[in-house]
């Protein structure tokens, strides 16, 4: 049995499939996938309005109860062999499926919470000074994206054009410097009213679960432009994420305390007295087969709990579907190509001989990760793919 698909994950998608071409929500168990607004009719009714529909977003505007009551159901089905035969007729192939944005995006944000990935940039981007700025430590820093262009792992990658920097001035034309960004994705499911901030304690009212993210980066582009507004066209073009949203729940044996606090805290960040919400996600990079880093989560100064407080605490509202990222990961290793190549200095040499210092035309990258589950066991969050084009 995959462990993406085991009893204790039961991560969430939307699939079709030739016979039927109608998107709709699954499970994956195993090699297989559950058809589940078939499945519920027949074995749960009472739940058949939180699974309707092409997309997840009425089981994401259900709330933790009802996110709690199917998961039991799930369970049970998969576990007892009393539903095996029940079950059946409701099982599809995995092979046979095919896979899509399994929400709709609401509005997407992305932060910086890596202090590795934030000192390494801090150091090739400003040489001679202190790598963090200073506000770092502070408050987790982050950017509004573009929701439009969310898109499902597998989705082919277009290389970007943009204004860039050149020795006879600015030029334009398609980036020199395509990257990519490992990252974890939290899915919000509840929305918040506006002018409420949401707290600390309150994360697991909001968000539903979390995928991996790939935000995919024109560092060639964005160097010239985000001076003084921050990222825009060189990371609005694309951002894949994974099919399956992992449920909250499925990590309960992946959490784990952040890293120790340098600085004192504003009472709303201030996470000593309240559910540790770090997550011991490993993840693994490869580029084109090849395995380039292994980021570690655990090490993420600022956790999803305190990115939602912080995102919120303006009075700003969540909607259902909103997405929010951690920002590359690099604690253990760097999880994006300006830190493994020093930004080109340093370029990678492949197991093929081939070297890169930042994406070619045709170069796929896979994100995958696993995290610790029940009994010593490990699952998997599955994986998020793109090829650039």
């Amino acid at each position: 049995m995959s462990p993406l698909g085991s009893p204790a994950t039961l991560p969430y998608g939307v699939f079709s499939t030739a016979a039927d071409a109608h998107p709709r929500s699954g499970v994956a168990i195993g090699d297989q996938i559950i058809d589940l607004p078939a499945a519920v009719r027949r074995l749960a009714p009472q739940l058949a309005g939180a699974v309707a529909g092409p997309s997840l977003d009425a089981l994401l505007a259900a709330g933790p109860r009802v996110w709690a009551d199917l998961r039991a159901q799930l369970t049970t089905w998969v576990t007892d062999e009393i539903y095996r035969d029940l079950l059946q007729p409701h099982l599809v192939p995995a092979r046979d499926a095919t896979l899509h944005l399994p929400f709709t995006v609401a509005d997407y944000v992305d932060f910086y919470a890596s202090e590795q990935h934030a000192t390494n940039l801090g150091r090739i981007l400003r040489p001679g000074q202190e790598p963090l700025t200073a506000n770092w430590k502070h408050l987790p820093i982050g950017y509004h994206g573009r929701a439009g262009t969310v898109v499902v792992s597998g989705t082919d990658i277009v290389r970007p054009s943009g204004q860039r920097t050149s020795p006879a001035g600015p030029v334009f034309g398609a980036s020199q410097r395509l990257d990519i960004e490992a990252e974890l994705g939290f899915v919000v499911g509840v929305g918040s009213a506006l002018g409420k901030p949401v707290e600390l304690g309150a994360f697991e009212e909001h968000v539903f679960g979390v995928c991996l993210v790939n935000d995919w980066s024109a560092r060639d582009i964005q160097a010239f432009e985000y001076v003084p507004l921050g990222p825009f066209l060189g990371k609005s073009f694309a951002t894949s994420i994974s099919p399956w949203i992992v449920p909250l729940s499925a990590l309960d044996h992946a959490r784990v305390a952040p890293p120790e606090r340098t600085v004192p805290l504003q009472p709303y960040l201030d996470d000593e007295k309240t559910p540790a919400w770090g997550l011991d996600v490993r993840l693994t990079v490869t580029l084109n087969g090849h395995v380039i880093s292994e980021p570690r989560a655990a090490d993420m100064y600022w956790t999803g709990a305190q990115m939602l407080a912080h995102l919120t605490v303006n009075g700003a509202s969540l909607r259902t579907g909103d997405l929010y990222a951690s920002g590359t990961i690099s604690g253990g290793s760097p999880g994006s190509l300006i830190e493994l190549s020093w930004n080109g200095q340093q370029p990678l040499t492949l197991p093929d001989g081939s070297t890169r210092a930042f994406l070619a035309d045709g170069d796929e990258v896979v994100i995958s990760a696993v995290a610790p589950g029940p009994g010593g066991s490990t699952i998997s969050l599955g994986e998020v793919r793109g090829r650039i084009v």
